[in-house]
Parts: structure tokens; sequence; C-alpha cells
């Protein structure tokens, strides 16, 4: 039997998928046992952005590689809703600015004609909405659930590999993800190790 292309790249967007259901489960379990304290404004800000990115990368031709990014959206957008009760109340004006920030880049956004430039935007925005976070973890490392930053590492490389059409469209946003959850591993397990 002769692997396609098009078999390995289902196969990763299959695995992608999978595993970024898995990361999430035990960051949903540490919410509701207390352990985690999501920043709202970081869940905010993904979801209306992953919403963004999935609809975009569908209509790029990114195929099966949206698809880890779309089910991403909705755990996005229940993280948020939980993050009102159980979220931090370690919100500071850096993190504030941040979310200003990014709410204004995504009212420019909507105003953008250009696919290459949408990405690219999209992209500073979610890098700038995951900063409140990457702030807290470094603060507070033992607020966040080391595991989902871990496994987005590892569907992120999955799903970057289950594109179908690679351009600055398709990859750059998935691209940003996989650096910013190594950022978090790095940052949480630095921490971890000198507190």
């Amino acid at each position: 039997m002769q692997v396609t292309t098009e078999f390995i790249k289902t196969a990763c967007g299959i695995l992608a998928t999978i595993i970024s259901v898995i990361g999430f489960i035990p960051y949903l379990k540490d919410i509701f046992r207390k352990k985690t304290h999501p920043h709202s404004y970081t869940w905010l800000i993904w979801t209306i952005l992953q919403v963004t990115g999935v609809i975009a990368m569908f209509n790029s031709g990114a195929g099966i590689g949206a698809l880890a990014l779309a089910i991403g959206a909705f755990f996005c957008a229940y993280i948020f809703i939980l993050s009102l009760k159980y979220g931090t109340k370690n919100i500071t004006i850096f993190d504030t600015i941040c979310l200003i920030g990014a709410l204004g880049a995504i009212a420019v956004y909507v105003f953008l004609h250009n696919p290459i430039l949408s990405v690219i935007l999209i992209t500073i925005i979610d890098f700038v909405g995951f900063l409140p976070t990457l702030r807290k973890a470094y603060v507070e490392p033992y607020s966040e659930t080391l595991s989902l930053f871990v496994l987005g590492t590892i569907w992120s490389t999955f799903n970057i590999f289950a594109i179908s059409t690679y351009s600055i469209t398709t990859t750059l946003y998935p691209s940003c993800i996989l650096f910013a959850n190594g950022v978090c591993c790095l940052v949480l397990w630095l921490r971890r190790k000198n507190t």
C-alpha cells in the first residue's frame, strides 16, 4: 500500500485534533479543582482570534489543518466562560493595555481586505493576548497547567504538518500558536524549577 501525502496530512490533522482535546482535559479539571486560574483577557482574545483564524484558514485552503484550531476555538470559548468565575484576580494595568490593544487591532482587522495582512495582524494580536497569561505564568508558575502547553506544542506541530496548502496565510498563525505554547512551557518549567 502506497502512503500518499494526503493520507499523511489527514493523519496529522486527526492526531493534532486528538492531542488538542486530550490537552484541554487536565486543564479543565484543574480549573474545577481551583488549581488553575485562567486569565480571562487571554481566553477572550484567543476565542475571538481562533474563530477568525479558523475561518481564514478554511477559506485559504488549509483543509483538515484547520480542524484542531476549530476544536481549540470551542475550548477557548468554554475556558473564557469558566474564567469569569474561576479565573485569576491578578489582573494588572499591563494586562488591560494588552486587552485594549488586542481588541483595537481586531477592530482594524475587520476593515482589512488583504488576507496576508489580516493573518499577520491576527498573529500579532494573538501573541499580545497571550502576554497576560505569560506574565501570570512567570509570577505564579503553579497557576497554570503545564501539560496543556506541552501538548499544545505537540498538537501545533502536527497541525502545521496537516495543512493542505502552505502559505503565509495558512501557516503563520498556527506557527505563532506553536511558538507561544513552547515559550509558556519553558517559562513554567524554569520558574517551577527555581521556586
